[in-house]
């Protein structure tokens, strides 16, 4: 993408449109030296609703009609006092067939997690560039290592392979940070992918790869903050773009003041307002062009991009009314579109409150219309349940009970997001101690309970981390990204016996799980823990799953007649990894540290 400006325009954002969206107002955004002093009109009979100047002269901002305005170029023109004139090329650009109706990550989906940088270095020429601050350095473990947008496209085909069919990278806008830009969640430009991980065309390449594989991309949007070098922070169009005080404050973290009746505004303000990190300013969504500019950059990267979904990094940091504003906006124009939002509460009706149509919320007078939000319980309840041997009332499997046990706090449990770890945590091998029984009875709660599955870049080989060694730990590059990789674990020449034993069993579990429409959205019924063992049944109409979980260190022989209800005339099952079948009619033996996967005949 190139968008040619005149000299006296620095920026124009967005750099373009498209026609025939259901909101019709369209504001553009002018970056240019005393650009305000200038009288703006339009060619092709398009009407201006609204020109707003700012205390900075150097912006100013355009609303237009674009209703039954085709695809199509046309003239903005600037007349300044000195009588000086000159013209900006615009356009509306045609959509995609049905891109309104676009359809998006569900249940039925399994989501890849990455971090471009450690992931793949496709094309070595753009390890560092002129632009930006940081180089390349692999040998710095907080460094640029050179991971790119290509070396997700070269590999696309190991990620659904392991039965993957959406993928989330961490952001890949620009980060101009000095240091530990790799995460990019410090972002200086919004609107251009950092030229360290390709061009705008490479990652709507990205997803047009993807989808001829049936496959989903859902992007990482940052909407609390921006990274301190962004060329705005640097000139703010309003001294309220972002959120400021008398001194630098970082936010308190105590995000349930937002629904605490008993809370001090101090404490609300400064948990809402305060910065994340000195390096992060955190934006006003209380101010309406900030928040609009937000709403349309997220919009025209859908649009752009024909992107699948987004994930929302620290949602519930930013102002309440303005981040379901946001949400509302890009939904109105997408009705199937899916957002899971980042809600790290360790309660569930405080993560419930967030999601769409929250009863809990209601009471309140509050709704987020965020369609999904991110399991932190059962995520916990995992990091915990399988190092706990004791098979007592709050320990082990009685973790995951008791965390489906309040799923009736969701208005949708089925489209949360189920993960075990992620690119903020301990890899969960790590964790396990490296304990390959464990990580698979980690994957097939993830794989058979309600939700959509995410994992995470490199746990299905094994790979492990601690976060207490620093971020990069848990961060680490996969192996074989990079040429010259004594190890290349893409292949299965190429993984060691343990790294193929850790993907062979993730694979074949979730390549199963695509077709299990009593995994994606059937019921569940559940049944007190005993001995250690776990045992919950999924169905449908047409099919019953009966997962048996033994976390103990013994053999256990179960008796099957407490589980009639479910098992009802079923004789026999065939479990999934296996492949052995099972009768279920009298009683059902488990090795210690195992699962069984059943689908009932």
């Amino acid at each position: 993408m190139s968008v040619t400006l005149h000299a006296q325009i620095d920026k124009m954002e967005p750099p373009f449109w498209y026609a025939g969206m259901k909101n019709t107002e369209l504001q553009i955004l002018f970056y240019g030296k005393d650009i305000s002093e200038s009288q703006v009109t339009v060619s092709n009979g398009i009407k201006i609703t609204n020109v707003q100047r700012t205390e900075n002269p150097n912006y100013i901002f355009v609303t237009i009609d674009t209703k039954k305005v085709p695809a199509s170029d046309f003239l903005i023109t600037f007349k300044n006092k000195n009588k000086e004139t000159f013209t900006q090329k615009y356009s509306l650009k045609q959509r995609r067939e049905n891109a309104a109706q676009r359809k998006s990550f569900d249940s039925s989906d399994v989501m890849y997690l990455l971090m471009p940088d450690r992931f793949a270095n496709g094309n070595t020429n753009n390890d560092s560039e002129n632009s930006t601050q940081e180089k390349f350095n692999r040998d710095l473990p907080g460094g640029r290592h050179g991971g790119d947008i290509e070396g997700i496209i070269k590999n696309l085909d190991y990620i659904s392979s392991l039965g993957a069919t959406t993928i989330w990278s961490t952001p890949l806008c620009e980060d101009n940070d000095a240091k530990f830009s790799y995460h990019t969640y410090g972002q200086s430009d919004v609107y251009k992918i950092d030229p360290r991980y390709g061009t705008n065309a490479d990652y709507a390449r990205l997803a047009s790869e993807m989808h001829k594989r049936d496959m989903k991309l859902v992007m990482d949007y940052v909407i609390n903050h921006w990274g301190i070098e962004h060329w705005m922070i640097k000139d703010l169009p309003t001294k309220d773009w972002i959120n400021q005080f008398e001194k630098y404050t970082q936010t308190n973290h105590k995000r349930t003041v937002i629904h605490d009746i008993n809370a001090a505004e101090i404490d609300k303000k400064v948990a809402i307002d305060g910065w994340f990190v000195p390096s992060m300013p955190d934006l006003n969504l209380k101010n309406p062009l900030t928040l609009n500019y937000l709403i349309q950059n997220a919009i025209w990267w859908i649009e752009f991009a024909d992107l699948d979904g987004f994930r929302v990094d620290t949602y519930n940091y930013s102002d309440p009314a303005g981040i379901a504003t946001w949400t509302k906006s890009i939904t109105d124009e997408y009705p199937n579109f899916n957002i899971v939002g980042e809600v790290w509460m360790q309660n569930q009706a405080q993560m419930a409150y967030w999601q769409k149509d929250s009863k809990i919320a209601a009471i309140q007078n509050y709704n987020s219309y965020l369609p999904s939000v991110m399991d932190f319980t059962l995520y916990e309840a995992t990091t915990k349940a399988f190092n706990e041997d004791d098979a007592g009332w709050d320990k082990g499997l009685m973790k995951f009970y008791d965390n489906f046990a309040n799923d009736f706090l969701y208005p949708n449990p089925n489209n949360i997001l189920i993960f075990a770890e992620n690119h903020d945590t301990n890899r969960i091998n790590e964790t396990y101690g490296k304990d390959i029984r464990k990580y698979k009875m980690a994957m097939t709660i993830l794989a058979t309970v309600r939700g959509i599955p995410q994992l995470y870049y490199g746990s299905e080989i094994g790979m492990a981390g601690n976060k207490d060694k620093g971020d990069a730990d848990i961060r680490q590059d996969f192996p074989g990204g990079w040429n010259g990789d004594p190890n290349n674990a893409f292949t299965k020449e190429g993984r060691s016996v343990a790294q193929n034993d850790y993907f062979d069993f993730t694979a074949k579990l979730f390549n199963w799980r695509k077709s299990k429409t009593a995994i994606h959205t059937g019921k569940m019924t559940h049944y007190i823990p005993e001995n250690n063992v776990y045992v919950y049944f999924r169905y449908n109409n047409d099919e019953t799953v009966m997962v048996v979980i033994n976390n103990s260190n013994e053999t256990k022989t179960i008796k099957t007649d407490r589980f009639k209800e479910n098992i009802k005339n079923f004789k026999s099952g065939k479990d999934v990894i296996s492949e052995l079948t099972f009768d279920v009619t009298n009683e059902i033996k488990i090795e210690a540290k195992s699962v069984l996967i059943l689908e009932l005949k």
